[in-house]
């Protein structure tokens, strides 16, 4: 028998058989994990087992390639926060939506799983949230292996004026070396460069920059997948917040 024990925060979760769930949680040691709860379908365990909960999770198999079962104990839930305020439960699905889709099965991400606590825990937090959300997406590239290097321009080596992103390397450009091939370029507002504060339309143009990334290179890196609508209402409900 296989064991491990850890916390974890709840990605998903979807019927099994007539009373269980399989739910995907991701934690630090262990990544993106699948288990069936048993009863996970009661009036008692049916609550706990929403998106972005904090767990107590148990996991056992026979084998290492099982999916194996869980069990679990609530230590922090996420849901009231995420009922009561639009732009919160936008954020959550679509954190949860994204780390389903792009993280891999078992495979340890440490330093992404804490910034996902973090932000996590900052929902509800209107005035911080969208900031700290733009930051763990560019978070998310680099822990994925797509990070974008804004430190200097990809042509000239200069570090001024860098006002684009190319398409397809990732890298800054300055407004010079784009020349005539600006209108293929993406934009670089300050704040995605670690320049300060920004209002929430300067952090959804920013988002159309990493969302470009996360679309096209790493979602398309893992086949033919779509990204999930529900970042697109996130960005949306950014907008107009």
């Amino acid at each position: 028998m296989i064991e491990w024990q850890s916390e974890a925060a709840l990605l998903s979760s979807r019927p099994f058989g007539e009373n269980g769930v399989i739910i995907e949680v991701f934690s630090a040691l262990h990544g993106r994990h699948a288990g069936v709860v048993r009863g996970g379908a009661s009036r008692k365990i049916a609550p706990v087992l929403q998106p972005g909960a904090q767990l107590s999770v148990a996991w056992k198999a026979r084998l290492e390639s099982h999916l194996g079962s869980f069990t679990v104990e609530p230590i922090r839930s996420r849901a009231a926060i995420a009922m009561g305020d639009r732009l919160a439960l936008a954020g959550l699905n679509a954190v949860c939506g994204l780390l389903t889709m792009v993280l891999p099965e078992r495979e340890a991400h440490g330093p992404l799983y804490e910034r996902t606590i973090a932000l996590l825990d900052l929902l509800g937090q209107s005035e911080v949230w969208p900031l700290a959300y733009l930051r763990w997406e560019q978070a998310l590239l680099e822990e994925m292996g797509f990070g974008l290097d804004l430190s200097a321009c990809a042509v000239r080596g200069v570090n001024e004026d860098l006002i684009y992103v190319s398409p397809k390397s990732g890298r800054a450009v300055s407004r010079e070396a784009a020349g005539e091939w600006a209108d293929r370029m993406l934009p670089l507002p300050p704040v995605l460069a670690g320049k300060g504060d920004a209002s929430n339309a300067e952090i959804s143009k920013a988002l159309g920059t990493t969302g470009y990334f996360i679309e096209h290179r790493l979602i398309k890196s893992l086949g033919e997948r779509s990204m999930t609508g529900a970042r697109a209402r996130l960005v949306d409900a950014i907008r107009r917040a």
